[in-house]
């Protein structure tokens, strides 16, 4: 007996595939970005300046990884 295998759903399923890893690779490009620039940012300023926003220097990367997720 002979058995026929129907793939009409496979090119749409590539195409779904590649759309959903080009969205994903947005979203991680957008959150390095948003952390890239808050990290920046924050390392430039001086201990003193910090201090008068009331944040420590260990802090920086925990605050950029936040508010990178908000853009998420």
């Amino acid at each position: 007996m002979a058995y026929a295998l129907s793939n009409n759903n496979s090119a749409f399923n590539i195409s779904a595939r590649l759309s959903q890893m080009a969205d994903a690779w947005r979203t991680a490009r957008t959150y390095r970005q948003v952390f890239n620039q808050t990290y920046n940012e924050l390392q430039a300023l001086s201990d003193r300046d910090l201090a008068d926003i009331g944040i420590e220097r260990s802090e920086i990367a925990s605050i950029s990884r936040d508010e990178a997720k908000k853009v998420l």
